[in-house]
């Protein structure tokens, strides 16, 4: 069994010293896992993320890692945050620089932002941004109020069907844009919480200790 609070899946694609720093200021203690055995001997996921989808789903794939995190979260029910890239390789199909088959955890795309937002509007969004969430994610957000915004750095954002409710937090860019997802015990956020100050930290100390 791992001995740290939380694992941190290293495969190349994630700001992991942030992240690392992050949970160490919500009082816990992670590390960082790359072998398949390690992610099915965790208790909770964090799967950060930048970078290229294509090349980041390549590399999960080559060694064996997408097959574990499925096994460990979506069979077993471990507790999981996916972090801006890490939320949207959890979608069923990823359209930047060509047609990638995501993780399929859960309905939609990942399609470019300049096909959503107004064309007056910089792409990427980047900077701070006030998220709306619903009721349903209301526990885990819980920690932070009054002004919930937190920031982001995103080109990609998530398309899903109409009628689907994974979706539990947007923001305004013009047009309303997926920022936070909820499925079971999977968690993820389109913005960075480890970059967001007091906000992303207080979200980090939730999900240290969200039980779903």
């Amino acid at each position: 069994m791992s001995v740290a609070d939380v694992s941190i899946v290293d495969y190349g694609a994630g700001n992991l010293d942030s992240v690392r720093r992050a949970v160490f200021r919500a009082g816990a203690e992670a590390e960082l896992v790359r072998r398949p055995e390690e992610i099915l001997a965790a208790e909770r996921i964090i799967l950060p993320g930048v970078g290229a989808a294509g090349e980041a789903l390549s590399k999960l794939r080559a060694e064996g890692l997408d097959q574990a995190l499925t096994e460990t979260v979506r069979d077993r029910g471990c507790p999981f945050l996916g972090i801006c890239l890490g939320m949207q390789l959890i979608a069923e199909r990823l359209y930047e620089f060509g047609d990638h088959a995501g993780l399929g955890w859960i309905k939609g795309d990942v399609v470019p932002l300049g096909e959503k937002a107004p064309s007056h509007l910089r792409i990427p969004h980047m900077g701070w941004n006030r998220i709306e969430v619903d009721s349903r994610a209301e526990d885990i957000f819980q920690a932070v109020r009054g002004d919930r915004s937190f920031y982001f750095a995103h080109s990609y954002t998530l398309q899903q069907p109409n009628g689907d409710k994974d979706v539990v937090a947007e923001c305004d860019y013009g047009v309303p844009l997926a920022v936070a997802v909820l499925s079971e015990t999977v968690f993820a956020t389109q913005f960075h919480p480890e970059k967001s100050q007091i906000n992303g930290d207080r979200l980090i100390s939730a999900f240290m200790d969200w039980a779903p």
